[in-house]
């Protein structure tokens, strides 16, 4: 019997650096209805591609659907499917939070501290603070925070993520393709 329960994957894509890429990636999702969680884009490691890391639940054989279907894309390289046990996986958080709160109460900044997070700028109205870790720390951090009433904004970025194993999985893909020309 398969097991059907969806779980949280992380996705990487690697695509030629075209216009239009993301929404053709972005687009399989939308038509599997299939909420996208995080995304982020930047270049990657290898020169001319850039690397798209999409968190979304699904079940497996879904996401084995999605990725095939994004592979597909004339100018995606690569997709690959992962879950979290796989990646080592990070994420920043920004916390704006009001200043006189901040030093009217010193239990805001031990939590601050206990967090591991850093205060990185601050002036007589507000504080930043920054904290690099894993969602559900980031999110902690936010609740524990707005338990003083402190928090004035809050921000999380999208997930980035690379393989446990030596070298991205793409680069075999490419070293592949260039020893079968």
């Amino acid at each position: 019997m398969e097991d059907n329960r969806k779980q949280l994957y992380t996705l990487l894509v690697y695509s030629e650096n075209v216009a239009g890429i993301l929404n053709q990636v972005t687009a399989v999702f939308t038509r599997r209805q299939v909420n996208i969680e995080s995304l982020n884009v930047s270049a990657s490691s290898i020169p001319g591609l850039h690397k798209y890391t999409i968190t979304a639940w699904s079940d497996e054989d879904q996401i084995i659907k999605i990725a095939r279907q994004i592979e597909k894309k004339i100018d995606v390289v690569k997709a690959n499917y992962f879950t979290d046990d796989q990646l080592f996986i990070r994420e920043s958080g920004l916390y704006k939070l009001a200043t006189p709160m901040v030093l009217e109460n010193p239990e805001i900044s031990r939590t601050i501290r206990r967090f591991d997070a850093h205060i990185i700028e601050v002036n007589p109205t507000y504080t930043i603070v920054m904290k690099h870790g894993v969602t559900e720390d980031i999110i902690s951090l936010f609740r524990a925070l707005d338990s003083f009433g402190c928090v004035l904004q809050y921000t999380r970025s999208g997930r980035i993520a690379v393989t446990r194993g030596m070298q991205e999985q793409v680069s075999e893909f490419l070293e592949q393709r260039e020893n079968e020309r």
